[in-house]
């Protein structure tokens, strides 16, 4: 989830995504793929995005996100 709570994204264990946009349910989903500290997205629509993954936080199309603490 990035600072603003404007994106949340979840990258799901069989290699798809979704993200939640401005309180917008699935409004990006596709497939994605990481390498090393790089992330490569391609949305179900056929657009390709990137991310990078720097000390743990996700830097993607201009949003920064931490991942949101477990519960329990």
């Amino acid at each position: 989830m990035d600072e603003s709570r404007e994106l949340t994204q979840h990258l799901l264990p069989e290699g798809r995504y979704t993200e939640t946009r401005h309180g917008r349910t699935d409004a990006y989903t596709g497939r994605y793929w990481v390498h090393d500290d790089r992330i490569t997205y391609l949305d179900d629509t056929g657009f390709w995005a990137f991310g990078e993954l720097i000390d743990g936080v996700l830097h993607h199309a201009g949003f920064v996100m931490r991942r949101r603490p477990t519960p329990g």
